[in-house]
C-alpha cells in the first residue's frame, strides 16, 4: 500500500510472487492477502506492471488457478475485470484467462447458515458475468460454452446462460455472433417452444431481443453481409407458419419471438411487420370463432404497441399506413363482436390506433376518428357487459387528451344528449342505468381542460335539474353526480390551469345550491331536501375536498377570503345566483336553522384541504363557533361533521398561545359535556376527533386526552363507543386528517401510540369489572388492528394471552377485529403461534359457527392459515379439523362455503408428500 516504493519494486514483488510463491497451497487469509496485493500495486503501479506485458496477466493465471473460496474470488473476479478494462497486455493467453474464469459457470453455492461474511449466491453470479462479458476476445471460447449449458436440465444453469448472453450483446458485434447465430436460435426456439417455465422464457426473449439489437447496431463495410436479414429471415421462416396452423398450438410462443426480435429497432421492426401483419390481418378474417379471432388481435395488438416505441415515423417507411384500411376494420370488427373479451382486446387495440396517429401521420382519418368515437360512446352506454363499458370509458379518458377537439366536439354532445333524454320505451330501472352511465362516460373523458370547459357545465346542469325534480330516487342521482365531479376533479388536480378553472366553477356552484336547499327547507320543506340527506353532502365532501387540496397558495388564499365569511356572516355575494330569501346563518341558534347547520360538512370539507401555508381569516371565531356547534347540536352529523372540522383546524394550527388557549376551551368543554346530560355522545365524538389531531402531530396534550378516553372504557354508558374510538384514532380518516388534506401526521404515530397506551390498556383490563371488560378488549384489538405487523410480532408474546381471551367475548366487532389482527400472525410468527396451537384450534372452530357471517369467514381464513404452521404441530388436530370444517361447507352463504372448502382442502393435504 506505500505510495513512495522506488520504480521497479512493484515488479520485483510481483516477480517474487509469481516464481517462488506457491499460492494456492496457502491458508485463505494469505491467498487474500496476495490478491489485495495485486490489486493496490494495479491501482498505484499501473504503468509499471504494464510494462511486463502479458507476463503479469500469465503471473496471475498461476496465482488465480484453482481458487475455491467465495471471498478470494469476488477478489479476483475484480482483478480479472480490471486487467481488461485497463487494457493490460494478455497476449497469447485470452483462453488461459477465460479458462481459469469460466471454470466457475455456471456458479453453484449455496451460502453456509448464519455466515458472517454475507456473500450470496447472487454476488459471485453477477462478478463472474461481468467477467465474462467484459470483452469481445473471451466470444469464441463463452458463446459454446453459453449453448452447452443452455441445454442443460438445470433451470439455473439457463436462467444464467441466457442473461450472460443478453449481457454479452452489448459489447459484441456481427463478427463475434456470426458463427454461432444458427445454433443460438435454435436453442431460444427450443426453449421457448417447449419450457414450462415462464423465467426461462422471459429470459430466452429478453436474450432474442439482445441478439437482434446488437445485430442492428453493427457497423458494416461494403462488403459484408447484412446478418440482421438473415437471421431474421430464420425466425420467420421457422415462427411464420404457426401462426396459420389450425389448431393454433404454437401461436403464441411463435409471436412471442417474433415480436421480441421485431422490438430491438425500427429496422426489424419493419422486415418482422411487413412479412407478419398481413398474415395476422388475413388469419383474422379466415378464422371466425371468437376466441381464436381474440387471440389472432391480440398478437397484432402486441406488434401494434412496438410501433410506439420508434416514435414518429416517415410515411415511406411505414409498413402500417399500407394497411391501415384493414387493421381499422379487423379492430371495428372486434368492437362489435358479441364476444365480450374479443370486444375488450378491441377496445385496447382502439387505444393504441389512436395513439398511432400522432407517430405515423394520416394513420386515421377524420371519418376514422368520428366512428373510433361513435363505437366508444355505444360500448360505454349500451353495451350489456359492465366490463366493455368501464374499458371503453377508459380508452376514451386516454384519447381525449389526444384529440380534445373531436371529443368536445363530437362526444360530449352526444352524452349530454343521452343524459337529458326522456325515453318513454325504457323502464325506470333502464333510464336510470343509462344515466349512470353517461355521468361516468363525462367525467371518464375529462382528461384535458378543454373538454373539463365542457363537460363539467353538462354535469352541474344536470344536478341543478335532479335537485329540482321531486322523484323518489333524486338523493342516489345526486350522489352519482357528485362521484362523476370527483373523478374529474382528481384528473384536475396535476394541470394548473385545469385545477382552478374546476375549483371556481364547482365549490360556488356547490355551496350555492347548498344554501338554496338549506333556506327552502324552513319555508317548503319538500324543494331541495335531498340535496341535505346526509348520503348526499356527505358525496359533496370529497368533490370539494379534490378541489381545493391542489390549489396554489395564492389561488387558495382568494377563494378561503369568500367562504369563511359565507359561513360566519352570510356573506353570499360571491355564490351564482346568490338572491335567497333569507340569510345564512348556520352557527346561529334556532330549530329552523338545522338545515344551515348541516352544511358545515362543506365548510369541513374546504378549509380542512388546504395548504398548511394558506392563513385562513378570522380562524380563532371559527374554531369557537365549531366547538359550540358540536357540543351543543343535537343532530349527530352535524356535531360529528363539526368535530371533525375543529380537529382539522387544530391538527394544522401553528404552536403557541392561540393554541393552548383553544385547546383549553376545548377540555374544559368536553370534560363538562362528559360528565352528565343529553350531549355526553357529541363530547365524546369531540374528544375522539381533537385526540385524534393531537396524536398525529405529536402535541403534548394528546396523552392527557388519550389517559382521559382509556377513563370512559369503564363507564358503563360510553364504554362501548370509546373502545371503537380506537379504531378511529388508528385508522386513516377519509375526508379529513390525511396526508392528502395536508394534515401534520408524523412518521410511526402508531408505534408511538403503541408503545404509551397497549399497557395501559392491558392493565385497565385486569382492573376492570367483568360487564366493561369486553370494551378493553375491543380497544386493544383495534391498536392491533392497525399496528404496523413487523411490530405486533415483536410484542406478540407478551399480548397472545390476551387476544386468545378477545376471542371468547361476546362482542361480534371484537371477535372480527381479533380474527383479522391473528390471521397474518400466523403467517409471519408460526413458532410463536405454535406454542398456543391447542386453543387457536379451539377457537378458531368454535367461531366457524357464529351467527355473524363476518365472523364464520374470518374463523374460517384463521384455520386456513393454520396451516402455515409446522406440520408436526398440526397433525394431532388434522381428523378433528376436518370433522369440524364438514358443517361450514353447507352454510347458506356462498362466501362461506368458498373460505370453508379452502381452508378444508388445505388441511387435507396437511403431511402431504411434497407440501
Amino acid at each position: 500500500m506505500c505510495e513512495v516504493l522506488s520504480p521497479g519494486l512493484a515488479v520485483s514483488v510481483l516477480k517474487a510472487i509469481f516464481q517462488e510463491v506457491h499460492v494456492q497451497s496457502l491458508l485463505q487469509l494469505d491467498r487474500h492477502t496476495v490478491y489485495s496485493i495485486i490489486t493496490n500495486f494495479m491501482g498505484t503501479r499501473e504503468e509499471e506492471l504494464k510494462g511486463l506485458g502479458a507476463d503479469f496477466t500469465f503471473g496471475f493465471i498461476q496465482v488465480m488457478d484453482g481458487e475455491k473460496d467465495p471471498r478470494n474470488l469476488l477478489v479476483a473476479f475484480q482483478i480479472v475485470r480490471d486487467l481488461i478494462a485497463k487494457n493490460y497486455a494478455l497476449g497469447p493467453f485470452v483462453e488461459e484467462l477465460f479458462e481459469v474464469t469460466s471454470c466457475y459457470f455456471p456458479i453453484d453455492f449455496t451460502p453456509p447458515p448464519n455466515d458472517p461474511h454475507g456473500i450470496q449466491r447472487e454476488d459471485l453470479i453477477l462478478s463472474l458475468r461481468a467477467v465474462l462479458a467484459s470483452t469481445p476476445q473471451f466470444a469464441e471460447f463463452l458463446l459454446p460454452l453459453l449453448i452447452e449449458k443452455m441445454d442443460s436440465d438445470l433451470q439455473s444453469a439457463k436462467l444464467d446462460s441466457l442473461q450472460t448472453l443478453t449481457a454479452c450483446c452489448a459489447i459484441y458485434g456481427q463478427k463475434e455472433l456470426q458463427e454461432f447465430l444458427p445454433s443460438l436460435w435454435s436453442s431460444l426456439r427450443r426453449e421457448v417452444f417447449q419450457t414450462a417455465s415462464e423465467k426461462v422464457e422471459a429470459e430466452c426473449l429478453a436474450a432474442l431481443h439482445a441478439l437482434s439489437a446488437c445485430l442492428s447496431c453493427s457497423v458494416l463495410s461494403s462488403d459484408t453481409e447484412d446478418l440482421l436479414d438473415s437471421f431474421l429471415s430464420s425466425i420467420l421462416q421457422d415462427c411464420r407458419h404457426h401462426l396459420c396452423e389450425p389448431d393454433m398450438k404454437l401461436v403464441w410462443p411463435s409471436a412471442k419471438l417474433l415480436q421480441a426480435a421485431a422490438g430491438a429497432s425500427l429496422r426489424a421492426y419493419h422486415c418482422v411487420t411487413s412479412s407478419v401483419l398481413p398474415l395476422l390481418l388475413e388469419q383474422y378474417t379466415k378464422h371466425s370463432q371468437s376466441s381464436q379471432r381474440r387471440t389472432i388481435l391480440e398478437m397484432l395488438l402486441g406488434f401494434l404497441e412496438l410501433q410506439q416505441k420508434w416514435g414518429h415515423v416517415e410515411e415511406d417507411e411505414s409498413t402500417l399506413l399500407s394497411l391501415r384500411a384493414l387493421v381499422c376494420s379487423v379492430v371495428f370488427s372486434a368492437l362489435t363482436d358479441p364476444s365480450v373479451q374479443l370486444q375488450l382486446v378491441g377496445i385496447r387495440a382502439l387505444t393504441v390506433l389512436g395513439s398511432l396517429q400522432a407517430l405515423v401521420p394520416g394513420f386515421l382519418s377524420p371519418s376514422d376518428l368520428e366512428l373510433v368515437v361513435d363505437h366508444l360512446i355505444r360500448l360505454a352506454l349500451h353495451e350489456e357487459d359492465s366490463q366493455s363499458s368501464e374499458a371503453a370509458m377508459e380508452a376514451a379518458g386516454s384519447l381525449a387528451p389526444l384529440y380534445p377537439k373531436v371529443f368536445s366536439g363530437h362526444m360530449v354532445p352526444r352524452l349530454e344528449e343521452e343524459l337529458q333524454s326522456e325515453r318513454q320505451e325504457e323502464s325506470p330501472r333502464d333510464h336510470c342505468s343509462l344515466r349512470q352511465r353517461c355521468l361516468q362516460a363525462l367525467a371518464a373523458v375529462s382528461t384535458h381542460t378543454s373538454i373539463v370547459r365542457e363537460t363539467v357545465p353538462v354535469l352541474l346542469q344536470h344536478l341543478r335539474k335532479v335537485q329540482k325534480g321531486s322523484e323518489a330516487g333524486n338523493a342516489q342521482d345526486m350522489v352519482s353526480v357528485c362521484q362523476s365531479l370527483h373523478r374529474v376533479a382528481l384528473q384536475c388536480q396535476q394541470d394548473a390551469e385545469s385545477c382552478w378553472y374546476y375549483h371556481q366553477t364547482v365549490v360556488p356552484c356547490l355551496l350555492a345550491m347548498a344554501v338554496q336547499a338549506a333556506m327552502q327547507e324552513s319555508t317548503h320543506p319538500l324543494l331541495g331536501k335531498a340535496l341535505l340527506e346526509e348520503e348526499v353532502l356527505a358525496a359533496m365532501v370529497p368533490v370539494i375536498s379534490a378541489a381545493t387540496t391542489h390549489l396554489s397558495p395564492e389561488l387558495a388564499a382568494q377563494s378561503v377570503s369568500h367562504v369563511v365569511p359565507l359561513f360566519l356572516d352570510g356573506e353570499v355575494s360571491f355564490l351564482p345566483q346568490n338572491s335567497f330569501p333569507c340569510s345564512f346563518q348556520p352557527f346561529e341558534d334556532g330549530e329552523c336553522l338545522e338545515a344551515q347547520r348541516r352544511l358545515v360538512a362543506l365548510l369541513m370539507a374546504f378549509v380542512c384541504s388546504l395548504p398548511r401555508n394558506v392563513a385562513i381569516p378570522q380562524q380563532e371565531r371559527l374554531l369557537r363557533e365549531l366547538l359550540e356547534l358540536s357540543c351543543s347540536c343535537n343532530c349527530p352529523f352535524t356535531a360529528t361533521t363539526a368535530a371533525k372540522c375543529f380537529a382539522g383546524l387544530v391538527n394544522k394550527h401553528l404552536a403557541g398561545q392561540q393554541l393552548d388557549e383553544i385547546l383549553q376551551l376545548a377540555v374544559n368543554r368536553m370534560e363538562l359535556g362528559l360528565v352528565e346530560g343529553p350531549c355526553r355522545m357529541q363530547a365524546l365524538t369531540l374528544l375522539l376527533w381533537v385526540t385524534k389531531a393531537l396524536v398525529l402531530r405529536y402535541h403534548p396534550l394528546s396523552s392527557r386526552l388519550t389517559d382521559k378516553l382509556l377513563g370512559l372504557l369503564g363507564d358503563t354508558e360510553l364504554g362501548p363507543a370509546a373502545a371503537d374510538g380506537f379504531s378511529l384514532l388508528m385508522a386513516e380518516s377519509p375526508d379529513v386528517l390525511h396526508k392528502g388534506c395536508h394534515a401534520d401526521v408524523r412518521i410511526m404515530f402508531r408505534q408511538r401510540f403503541f408503545t404509551d397506551n397497549v399497557p395501559k390498556l392491558v392493565q385497565g383490563f385486569h382492573g376492570a369489572g367483568p360487564d366493561v371488560k369486553a370494551n378493553y378488549l375491543k380497544g386493544l384489538s383495534h391498536v392491533l388492528n392497525h399496528l404496523p405487523k413487523p411490530v405486533l410480532v415483536t410484542e406478540l408474546p407478551t399480548l397472545l394471552s390476551l387476544l386468545l381471551e378477545a376471542l371468547s367475548c361476546s362482542d361480534r366487532v371484537v371477535q372480527l377485529s381479533t380474527l383479522s389482527c391473528l390471521q397474518p400472525l400466523l403467517l409471519e410468527a408460526p413458532q410463536i403461534m405454535s406454542l398456543h396451537v391447542d386453543t387457536l384450534v379451539t377457537k378458531f372452530l368454535s367461531l366457524t359457527s357464529s351467527p355473524t357471517m363476518a365472523v364464520r369467514i374470518a374463523a374460517l381464513r384463521c384455520a386456513h392459515a393454520l396451516t402455515s404452521l409446522p406440520t408436526t404441530v398440526l397433525l394431532p388436530y388434522k381428523a378433528r379439523v376436518i370433522r369440524a370444517l364438514a358443517k361450514p361447507l353447507d352454510d347458506k352463504k356462498r362466501l362461506v362455503r368458498k373460505e370453508a372448502v379452502a381452508a378444508r382442502g388445505e388441511w387435507f393435504l396437511l403431511g402431504s408428500p411434497g407440501r
